[in-house]
């Protein structure tokens, strides 16, 4: 009895230095330890159609026929999510820019909320669904927000953005991505 006593706890430390070990040598190769991959990559998004934020003069709000035919991102957002905030300057930069349709998701609130955020904010986004509820949050396979997903012609997911997109974020990954797409690679 008293043997099995010291070999448990040695072997909870065997397998937490061995976790440990693996993730510093993901470090050492650049990789983010905070980033979690998806398995939505390279998959089609599943069909949708979200109503839109009132006061946006839109008829309609956001369906996955609206992210297909042209290298698209969408943006998950809230009027409740700092870093959202954090990140809604580059977008509207981004906006002014025109180089990609920018499309957004309010979730996990009010419609009136969101519509208030961006009246008060600037509305960076051309077409914007509400998600009340989560739903299609959940087909994305959302981990946080905010959340940027890059789609391609086909409706494809081809790249997603954990936390606030930068200049920098931008310059060295989703830019050259739509470049690539639109020529075909």
């Amino acid at each position: 009895m008293t043997r099995l006593a010291y070999l448990i706890p040695m072997a909870i430390f065997a397998i937490l230095a061995a976790f440990f070990i693996v993730r510093l040598e993901d470090v050492k190769r650049g990789e983010d330890p905070k980033k979690l991959d998806s398995v939505l990559i390279d998959k089609a998004i599943t069909p949708f159609d979200l109503p839109p934020l009132p006061g946006r003069g839109e008829a309609t709000g956001l369906s996955s026929e609206n992210l297909k035919g042209e290298v698209t991102l969408v943006n998950f957002f809230g009027s409740w999510c700092v870093t959202c905030k954090l990140e809604h300057p580059f977008l509207m930069r981004l906006k002014e820019l025109k180089l990609v349709p920018l499309h957004g998701i309010d979730f996990n609130e009010p419609a009136e909320k969101g519509m208030i955020w961006l009246a008060q904010g600037g509305d960076p986004y051309d077409r914007v669904g509400s998600d009340p509820n989560g739903r299609v949050v959940l087909d994305f396979g959302l981990t946080g927000a905010p959340e940027t997903y890059l789609v391609d012609q086909q409706g494809v997911i081809r790249y997603r953005h954990q936390g606030a997109m930068t200049q920098e974020v931008w310059d060295a990954e989703i830019w050259p991505l739509i470049v690539r797409l639109r020529e075909g690679k």
